[in-house]
């Protein structure tokens, strides 16, 4: 493979300087929009697959799917396909990180706690966005930005409070939660590499292209490794489910979030994480008769609070 660019990089996207501080536009509302639907009904999606193939086997093919499609994208689209090993490298990881890592550890976290203490526990993405953004990336969130973020987090908690409370903290929940925690810093780890490449000027379709077919790579070696069995289930439920999350929550979701990652920074671009468990809810509730507590409504109000705080950023 000839590893080195066939031409200059791609201009980098809007966001490098006062992207955590700067209003909304237009194109950030709708790709805002879009990264929290398409996520929402992508954990209603995984139920038709959770328990009929192996975790590694189905993250293979979603995402093999999504690499060919995204390969597709570029090729369309005359982008960039060569880069230099360096980028190669940045490639791997976010492919190991974001495209892999991220939905192993939280399905392993599954077979220990209930789903909505996963949707708790991946809400923290906003508040490790927010630290390793200022860390790493000297983006400190400002006062109002962050206390949007904190309040959003505590509304997520207070919704599942009872589930909480009644759930006991010992043994195996520990482990889930450690999963998951890890899981999430997996995804906010992935994040930064993104951000990072962007700003760089590395377009994000080719950027998304290659760590996907990493991040399938790096699955598939798991899968052989662990001696799974590459298999599928011959039912429109778990092909329905295995294409709409190859292409409406993994390429189109994961487009719109990284676009918006590099436009208005980690710490606001991470509130989405927040918000997309209340619309997953709002699924429950017409397809699984999901029952409102009297916490989640009080717990919705401080999202809604939390949302305005962080979408309104820096505006005075």
């Amino acid at each position: 493979m000839n590893m080195q660019q066939s031409r200059p990089p791609e201009p980098a996207p809007v966001a490098a300087r006062g992207a955590s501080e700067r209003p909304f536009e237009p194109l950030d509302y709708g790709l805002y929009a879009l990264t929290v639907i398409a996520w929402s009904l992508s954990w209603y999606a995984i139920e038709f697959q959770v328990g009929t193939v192996a975790n590694e086997v189905n993250i293979v093919w979603r995402f093999a799917i999504a690499t060919v499609l995204m390969f597709g994208w570029v090729v369309l689209k005359r982008g960039q396909l060569r880069f230099a090993l360096a980028d190669h490298m940045r490639f791997v990881a976010l492919g190991v990180l974001m495209f892999s890592s991220n939905f192993l550890l939280f399905y392993y976290g599954a077979g220990y706690l209930v789903s909505g203490l996963l949707s708790v526990v991946f809400s923290l993405a906003s508040v490790m966005n927010m630290m390793l953004g200022a860390v790493v990336m000297r983006e400190k969130p400002s006062p109002r930005i962050l206390l949007g973020g904190l309040t959003g987090f505590c509304g997520i908690a207070l919704m599942f409070l009872p589930e909480i409370v009644g759930h006991d903290l010992g043994g195996g929940t520990l482990v889930g939660l450690a999963f998951c925690v890890a899981g999430t810093l997996s995804f906010c780890i992935g994040n930064v590499i993104s951000a990072a490449g962007m700003r760089k000027g590395l377009p994000l379709v080719s950027m998304n292209a290659w760590g996907m077919f990493y991040g399938t790579l790096w699955s598939a070696i798991l899968a052989l490794l662990m001696g799974r069995t590459f298999t599928v289930v011959p039912t429109v439920a778990y092909f329905g489910s295995l294409l709409f999350l190859a292409v409406v929550s993994t390429i189109m979701g994961f487009a719109a979030y990284l676009t918006l990652l590099g436009r208005i920074g980690a710490a606001r671009a991470g509130y989405a994480t927040v918000m997309f468990p209340i619309f997953a809810l709002l699924v429950s509730t017409v397809l699984e008769d999901y029952r409102w507590t009297a916490f989640a409504i009080a717990g919705l109000a401080l999202v809604a609070i939390g949302n305005v705080l962080v979408v309104r950023g820096g505006r005075r």
